[in-house]
């Protein structure tokens, strides 16, 4: 069984900065690729970064340059750094582990995972 935890959500005034941070549950879990989403209220999960396997970034045009999503080694987790916060930029922020994105010793997990979401509110 393996659970998406995300965490470093909160309240953030506008211009602020926040680090999410998604990891899987148990020490043996590394995650390799990452999707990061945000969703508001009664509305879509619209895609925010991408880090796949080999390394490739990928961004929602509108907030390349002020989001970053990398992994963390030590950790076995990926984050998602986000600078310049807008108030448009509230919602549910949503870590997702596509298949093969989570390792486990020599192992490749061909699941797919969704984590329950951290909320991130930007005050104007």
């Amino acid at each position: 069984q393996v659970d998406l935890v995300e965490s470093g959500g909160g309240l953030v005034q506008d211009g602020g900065s926040l680090r999410l941070f998604c990891a899987a549950s148990g020490d043996s879990f590394t995650i390799r690729a990452v999707t990061w989403y945000r969703q508001g209220p009664g509305t879509r999960r619209d895609l925010v970064a991408e880090l796949t396997r080999d390394g490739t970034t990928n961004y929602a045009a509108s907030l390349k340059g002020r989001f970053t999503v990398s992994r963390d080694g030590p950790r076995k987790g990926a984050y998602l750094q986000m600078n310049n916060l807008k108030p448009e930029d509230t919602g549910k922020y949503i870590c997702y582990v596509p298949p093969g994105g989570i390792e486990s010793g020599s192992h490749i997990l061909i699941s797919e995972y969704w984590g329950q979401g951290t909320q991130v509110t930007v005050s104007s």
